[in-house]
């Protein structure tokens, strides 16, 4: 006798037992559900043919326990014929996903930033060995709660005394956003108000992100350059000139900057995605004599140990150099970026291609550097005027 998965009762009524109860839902495609012993809502699992192969491939979807009990079917009937598709076009089942840490991972395979920080935050914590059929709020919560007891590392210095300090809000705000994207790849939203709404633990802090206020003018950064030493001098004149973050400037590599066209291709940067952007002729420069006598996968920016640059290498240079030209003690290789966009904001550049070159969103030059822009429309009304 056919099984119809869909009814509830029908559902509680079944066996309890190793083998799933398997339901056709077209040819070479079934949707399977296996009742759980301890009482709970039971597991779905979808199996699709694959001929390539001549076999079957088999993958867990999981409880769908978010839903209730009439909606499970629809959202699991839905996940199986996706599976299903992706068999029969040749594409491959993802690899079995059950934890926290196995999303992660996942979610990190593509993604630099992201593979780093859950190194830091979230394989050595207990979140990562949860199900997530059994995650809850109070899992996410209590999460939340240790990374924001985490102190926040000022200086790493080999001899003297570690400084710390309390965690930034709005750091909070980023290590919880990489998560919460991470566990939406794969996981439902859970009712609002109740255990299973896991993404309201990971609410955004409001109002965190402060605008950078300190800018170094075009006289400053020279100075800064001049003072720099020899070393790290190559690096920082780069941040001055192209508003990358330091983390993507480090990282590129010889290979990555191609002279003939003056093309420089960023690769690991925050959002994960390459992106290839046109030089202007003094950075074409300075990437070209970079680039000279080095293998493409040589770092671009190298260190006379020949690595590349780190946060943790560049920060000494940099406070060195401020200090020698007289500049604020807040002076940060990312007020050069902030600085640097700042100028491009003012000379009247689209926020758009300011974003595009920059590796951020629109959104954030807007909220962030907009009122620049307006004060440069007045500045151009202004001119017109005259």
């Amino acid at each position: 006798m056919a099984i119809d998965l869909s009814k509830v009762g029908e559902r509680e009524r079944l066996k309890v037992q190793r083998e799933p109860h398997w339901q056709r839902l077209r040819v070479g495609c079934f949707l399977g559900f296996r009742r759980s012993k301890r009482g709970g809502t039971g597991t779905w699992i979808a199996r699709a043919y694959d001929e390539d192969s001549g076999k079957y491939r088999v993958k867990s979807l999981g409880d769908f326990g978010t839903l209730a009990g009439n909606e499970m079917f629809a959202a699991a009937k839905k996940e199986a014929e996706a599976v299903a598709d992706l068999v029969e076009t040749g594409g491959e089942v993802r690899a079995k996903v059950e934890s926290v840490a196995d999303v992660c991972r996942e979610y990190a395979k593509t993604r630099p930033e992201a593979a780093h920080r859950f190194r830091r935050y979230v394989y050595g914590d207990p979140i990562a060995k949860v199900k997530l059929a059994k995650l809850r709020r109070r899992h996410v919560k209590e999460w939340r709660e240790r990374l924001e007891a985490l102190p926040a590392l000022v200086s790493r210095r080999k001899e003297g005394e570690t400084i710390q300090r309390k965690r930034a809000p709005s750091t909070v705000n980023r290590d919880m956003a990489i998560l919460r994207a991470a566990l939406a790849k794969f996981l439902s939203p859970g009712a609002p108000n109740s255990e299973a709404a896991w993404q309201e633990a990971l609410r955004s802090v409001p109002n965190a992100n402060g605008r950078r206020t300190l800018y170094l003018d075009l006289g400053q950064r020279r100075k800064l350059v001049d003072k720099t030493s020899a070393e790290a001098a190559p690096f920082v004149r780069a941040l001055c000139l192209l508003p990358l973050r330091p983390g993507a400037l480090a990282a590129l590599t010889a290979g990555d900057f191609d002279r003939r066209t003056a093309e420089l291709t960023i690769g690991k940067d925050k959002t994960g995605k390459p992106r290839r952007i046109q030089l202007p002729a003094e950075s074409a420069q300075l990437l070209t004599a970079q680039a000279t006598n080095k293998l493409p996968a040589a770092p671009l920016f190298m260190r006379s140990n020949g690595k590349a640059w780190d946060k943790d290498s560049w920060k000494l240079p940099i406070a060195a150099a401020a200090a020698a030209a007289g500049l604020p003690n807040a002076t940060t290789a990312y007020t050069l970026r902030h600085s640097t966009i700042t100028d491009l904001v003012s000379a009247g550049l689209p926020l758009l291609t300011i974003a595009q070159i920059s590796g951020t969103s629109a959104e954030m030059i807007e909220r962030h550097y907009g009122h620049l822009a307006s004060d440069a429309a007045v500045k151009a009304l202004g001119e017109l005027a005259l």
